[in-house]
């Protein structure tokens, strides 16, 4: 196995509050190599985003990085100065954020946008930058691209913002692109297009691709690996086809039945029972504990260590450890 363009090593995010840390990411390990996509599954508020934004060194106050690793081609980006980071975010790894609106400024044209990131990372300045600009809206299926240039984000739909931000985040030619919930707010038929759009560009520029999304179905079809998240820690990781067709976790089996099926005759969903736990109070042993139909008292007291359940397959849960049946 060659060694992996992106490494995560017991990354620790956490955030200061009145009643003590909150700890959104919490000893995440992860690889991603040259070419391959992986996304990133879980609940909102299980620290997927704040995962993709630890990477980047973006997280907002009072947001700490506590410990950790997080290595691009061996480079340890938690060690670099502000001036590689700069350098790095655009260059080395693009992101395209959750909503596209708030991400672009309003009082700036969509050409002047691109231009500057262009212009920033020194790949093209002045005539050559609008002609770039041209071509990477041309690459991303936006109709009329020289007349879009003129235009403001909030003339633009959903759908083309979504363009945009990503004709920006892969101007530079990255080696990594990180998508956080791509979809979000798009209809299906727009979904569907922005999905093609980033399986098309991974293709053409051999880019490797975090992709951030709840939807398992967006899973299925696109990612290579998959790794679930609860509670600011992964407690699955697999190859997609091995993760949806037996997934070993309790979450991720609750997470399956929640996924309607047209296979089915009735829509027979079943939710996860319980909330998410507080993630300033969390419970002293498996986190997923007070949610799980197969929880002994062992789970509710100890903590489950991340084990090898086969080749490339990880699991968090006491079920797999040589105790309990799994079931």
């Amino acid at each position: 196995m060659p060694a992996p363009l992106l490494e995560l090593q017991d990354l620790h995010t956490h955030f200061a509050t009145h009643r003590g840390p909150l700890r959104a990411v919490d000893g995440v390990g992860l690889t991603i190599q040259q070419g391959e996509t992986v996304a990133l599954v879980g609940e909102s508020g299980c620290g997927k985003s704040v995962t993709a934004l630890s990477i980047m060194r973006l997280v907002p106050r009072p947001g700490r990085i506590v410990r950790g690793h997080v290595r691009l081609d061996g480079e340890d980006l938690l060690a670099a100065s502000p001036a590689r980071m700069r350098d790095i975010r655009g260059r080395r790894v693009g992101m395209v954020f959750q909503d596209p609106l708030s991400t672009l400024n309003p009082t700036f044209s969509v050409g002047r946008q691109i231009a500057e990131s262009l212009r920033v990372h020194g790949v093209a300045r002045g005539s050559a930058a609008r002609k770039r600009s041209v071509e990477l809206l041309e690459a991303m299926g936006l109709p009329d691209a020289r007349e879009r240039l003129r235009a403001y984000p909030h003339e633009l739909s959903g759908g083309m913002r979504q363009r945009v931000v990503t004709a920006i985040a892969i101007s530079c030619r990255p080696d990594l692109l990180i998508a956080d919930e791509p979809t979000t707010a798009l209809d299906v038929t727009l979904q569907a297009q922005i999905m093609d759009l980033f399986a098309r560009i991974k293709v053409e520029r051999g880019l490797a691709i975090l992709l951030i999304t709840h939807d398992l179905g967006i899973v299925s079809q696109f990612a290579d690996r998959a790794a679930v998240m609860y509670a600011g820690q992964i407690v699955e990781q697999a190859p997609c086809a091995d993760l949806l067709g037996r997934p070993l976790h309790p979450y991720t089996q609750g997470l399956l039945r929640c996924v309607p099926r047209l296979s089915r005759l009735e829509f027979d969903i079943a939710p996860i029972e319980g909330t998410v736990p507080d993630m300033v109070a969390l419970p002293p042993g498996c986190r997923f504990a007070p949610r799980c139909p197969h929880a002994e008292e062992r789970c509710r007291a100890e903590a489950p260590a991340l084990l090898e359940a086969g080749a490339d397959r990880l699991v968090r849960c006491h079920l797999y450890d040589g105790s309990p049946t799994p079931p």
